[in-house]
């Protein structure tokens, strides 16, 4: 009975954790990887670790940069192991030649290209920031580097969204 009390335990506080949380570890994975089917992989495996290694949660403020720190490892375990199939445009039926032709808002294409064109150290943090709302000191903790590093490369970031989007109007 001692045994199941804490297994009951245990669930309500990952629950607990997860539940406010889940929104945030998708959209930080589809910015990672781009992919939305891929996003929802590595949040899934992400939150199976995450269950695993629950023990090593001590204070349940400190979930959020717990759980961001499990889905950027697991993304780029996603990566390691996984040969994404590539398809040739050329045979696709005309079904699925007339998404590829969806027009989306023309501005949002933009951004999101222009943002997907920066390096990974410099799109990460602007997104953890503006996206996902961390500050710099944890974005800092989940990167691995100093709190003046992210902003240097925030200001970069903007920098050079900035110069990208207007190179694209002037086009």
């Amino acid at each position: 009975m001692n045994s199941s009390n804490a297994d009951l335990k245990r669930r309500q506080r990952f629950d607990r954790v997860v539940s406010v949380l889940h929104k945030d570890l998708y959209r930080y994975a589809a910015w990672l990887c781009r992919d939305p089917g891929i996003a929802e992989e590595v949040v899934q495996e992400s939150l199976f670790r995450a269950w695993k290694s629950l023990d090593a949660l001590r204070e349940d403020g400190a979930a959020k940069s717990w759980l961001l720190t499990i889905v950027r490892r697991e993304n780029a375990r996603y990566f390691e192991r996984k040969r994404l199939e590539t398809v040739d445009i050329d045979s696709l039926t005309p079904g699925q030649s007339a998404m590829l032709a969806e027009t989306e808002d023309p501005n949002v294409a933009e951004m999101r290209e222009a943002l997907y064109r920066l390096g990974d150290d410099y799109r990460e943090p602007l997104v953890l920031q503006v996206l996902m709302g961390h500050s710099t000191k944890e974005i800092a903790e989940l990167m691995g580097i100093k709190p003046g590093a992210v902003l240097t490369r925030l200001h970069r970031a903007r920098i050079k969204l900035k110069k990208a989007v207007a190179k694209e109007a002037m086009a």
